[in-house]
């Protein structure tokens, strides 16, 4: 899996817990080793203008997903095909103010946003309930699966 991260915000990323976050969430999804994924950590007006250039929605926002090869989740006896997963682009000046109404770590919330991002780039929305049950379901179980695995290896 190659997945490049790029920190161009002021903030202190874990970045070695968003790869393991982001390796394991791909794996889970069957994605072919040989994909490629970049997830770049940006400052408000970066993502105000990403916001309102691509979604033409004002203001900043937390994540956004920019797909490629519109990859979709593989399976066990048949991962995705190599190719370019896409770009997510967090803000994490965002999540930290997300994360303080939701009583819980910035990290936690730019994990969560990171999974969320992951989920847009392989096809998943939220936008008919039926999805959004579908998507944050999903996003749950990875989370929790990546928490339990992170604890099994002393890194939580």
């Amino acid at each position: 899996m190659s997945i490049e991260i790029n920190n161009e915000s002021a903030a202190e990323i874990d970045e070695a817990r968003v790869l393991r976050l982001s390796t394991f969430a791909l794996d889970q999804l069957h994605v072919h080793r040989d994909a490629e994924l970049a997830i770049q950590f940006v400052e408000v007006g970066v993502m105000e203008e990403l916001h309102v250039q691509w979604m033409d929605e004002p203001g900043p926002t937390d994540v956004l997903s920019f797909p490629m090869d519109e990859l979709r989740p593989g399976t066990a006896d048949r991962p995705t095909p190599p190719g370019l997963l896409g770009d997510i682009v967090l803000c994490p000046e965002v999540a930290a103010a997300q994360a303080a109404e939701n009583g819980q770590s910035t990290m936690d919330e730019i994990c969560m946003l990171t999974v969320h991002g992951i989920l847009h780039l392989l096809g998943f929305d939220h936008a008919e309930p039926e999805d959004e049950r579908q998507m944050f379901g999903l996003q749950r179980e990875l989370l929790a699966g990546f928490a339990a695995e992170d604890r099994r290896r002393g890194h939580a």
